[in-house]
């Protein structure tokens, strides 16, 4: 049985609903977290809902965040629970977008996913795997979980876009061409990069100002 996300959300500019943005945040963060962004995208997507998700489970190490699933290395879960917590995790993010396209009266190719961090990691997991594709996956800061088990499990190919800062200490920049990698042998043919120079863990100017255009190249504004 899925649990149902709680939900942040700010409305179009425009007052129509002609595509979606949904924000994925990352561990031990909350979907207000992202929301913020919202603000100077609209004024360049002013027909867009942007809708930011919180996790499914509360972050032991974040009393206020949440988390799609554990991580080993820094809350001390084992490799059985973390599986579990994604694979749970994964049916629920299935779960609420197919109820938002359902309430929102709109298509996947009207809806991106972008993701930050472990958000990154579940819509480049879940994406690919779904039965219709999206408009589009922005994925910053973020890796392709289990990338041998893409080539078989692969069902639709929607554009992607990996953006990645060049001084990440949480998540390596390796994992950027590591994902473009997996990515191409699995028959992805629409995968663009961006490395944001002298950017940590996080979300620079020039990278939102990449997604920007790729966002809006792929909803077709």
């Amino acid at each position: 049985m899925t649990r149902v996300l709680n939900a942040e959300r700010k409305p179009s500019q425009s007052g129509q609903t002609r595509s979606i943005v949904v924000f994925l945040h990352g561990y031990g963060a909350n979907g207000a977290d992202l929301l913020g962004l919202a603000d100077p995208l609209g004024e360049h997507l002013p027909d867009t809902l942007f809708v930011a998700p919180d996790a499914p489970e509360a972050c032991a190490g974040a009393p206020f965040g949440f988390q799609w699933f554990p991580i080993p290395w820094i809350d001390n879960s084992s490799e059985e629970e973390a599986e579990r917590g994604m694979q749970a995790a994964v049916d629920d993010l299935n779960a609420f977008l197919d109820a938002l396209m359902v309430d929102e009266d709109v298509l996947p190719e009207q809806v991106v996913l972008f993701g930050f961090s472990q958000g990154s990691m579940m819509a480049l997991h879940v994406a690919p795997r779904r039965e219709d594709p999206v408009a589009g996956i922005v994925a910053f800061s973020g890796r392709l979980l289990s990338p041998e088990l893409l080539v078989d499990e692969v069902v639709v190919r929607p554009p992607v876009l990996l953006v990645h800062g060049d001084a990440d200490d949480v998540v390596p920049p390796q994992s950027l061409p590591e994902a473009a990698e997996a990515l191409a042998a699995a028959g992805f043919e629409d995968v663009f990069a961006h490395i944001m120079k002298g950017t940590g863990h996080g979300i620079a100017p020039d990278g939102l100002s990449v997604a920007l255009a790729f966002m809006r190249d792929k909803l077709g504004l």
